[in-house]
């Protein structure tokens, strides 16, 4: 359910990077030319052209795209550019280095442990090792206080099964492991972390159908009034990451338009990091939850070459 484009027939990835240099030499820059390669590229030709370019020219081209852009537009193209490992893990330092550490903050883990691959998880971690000499599960240690540790630490350190697998008597069993846990208001519960950090997302969805059929309420809903907001909310973002990413997304991208002002970090993270994965979906999740058109919201809330690169990534302009 990607909305990248990507012409049948490319060029090389040397051809790319000539072209790239070309857009960076003379008078300014030609930012069409950096969208019209860079936004119709998918992640291992985007690697290659980064690698040709290094070769060709003796410098990175992430820099090289730093010096030459601008703004809101060099941001997410910068972010578009990485290996999406490299990115993710980039993402979550930014997050645990930060001061403060509300939910809008923290959801970026979540995101990553719940809404991605089990394989990408590991790339993560281990681009998170690399770039920054420690681990993603030492920083978090060291940055999240107890008991959202507990829950961030489980996510992260797992590995899911990837395959489509479900035994409905684990599920029967498991959704009535977790009511319990709710009943008795332990939502950092050995049992609670276990199950939303180990099971495989099919295994996970039918057990959260599971919970509603045998005990009458949404999980979310029970969630609520267990004596921790901040742990409720918490638990809340990691059952709608992990059960309907594309509404978790939808909401993301809603949440940085509306008001006053855009949150451009948001904007960017929810657009660059979906757009290979299943921005079609998150696309008909927005205009099902909000009555409105993806698109037409992100020119309104945009201009110039940063609104031309998010439409290119949403599949809009080819």
């Amino acid at each position: 359910m990607s909305t990248l484009r990507v012409p049948d027939a490319v060029f090389t990835p040397n051809q790319d990077a000539e072209r790239l240099r070309k857009s960076f030499q003379g008078f300014g820059t030609d930012e069409a030319a950096v969208i019209w390669v860079l936004g119709h590229r998918n992640a291992s030709q985007r690697k290659k052209i980064r690698d040709a370019y290094m070769q060709l020219y003796n410098e990175s081209l992430i820099d090289r795209l730093h010096s030459e852009l601008s703004g809101d537009f060099r941001n997410a193209v910068i972010l578009w550019t990485y290996d999406p490992a490299e990115r993710d893990a980039k993402l979550a330092n930014e997050v645990l280095k930060r001061k403060r550490k509300d939910l809008k903050h923290l959801q970026v883990i979540i995101e990553i442990a719940c809404a991605t691959s089990p394989y990408h998880l590991v790339a993560m971690r281990e681009a998170y090792c690399s770039l920054f000499d420690c681990s993603i599960e030492e920083d978090i240690v060291s940055e999240i206080p107890f008991p959202k540790r507990k829950i961030l630490l489980g996510l992260v350190s797992s590995f899911r099964y990837d395959k489509e697998m479900v035994y409905m008597d684990v599920a029967n069993s498991e959704a009535a492991k977790l009511h319990e846990a709710i009943k008795a208001k332990q939502l950092d519960h050995d049992q609670v972390v276990y199950i939303l950090s180990t099971r495989n997302f099919h295994q996970l969805r039918e057990t959260l159908r599971c919970y509603e059929r045998n005990y009458g309420n949404p999980i979310e809903q029970d969630i609520k009034n267990c004596g921790d907001a901040d742990l409720e909310n918490l638990l809340k973002k990691v059952i709608c990451c992990i059960d309907t990413p594309e509404k978790h997304f939808a909401e993301v991208i809603r949440n940085s338009i509306i008001g006053l002002g855009t949150d451009e970090d948001s904007l960017n993270r929810a657009i660059v990091t979906r757009a290979e994965v299943d921005l079609k979906k998150v696309r008909e999740e927005y205009s099902n939850m909000y009555k409105d058109d993806l698109d037409k919201s992100v020119i309104g809330d945009t201009s110039g070459y940063y609104k031309d690169f998010l439409l290119t990534l949403l599949g809009s302009k080819f």
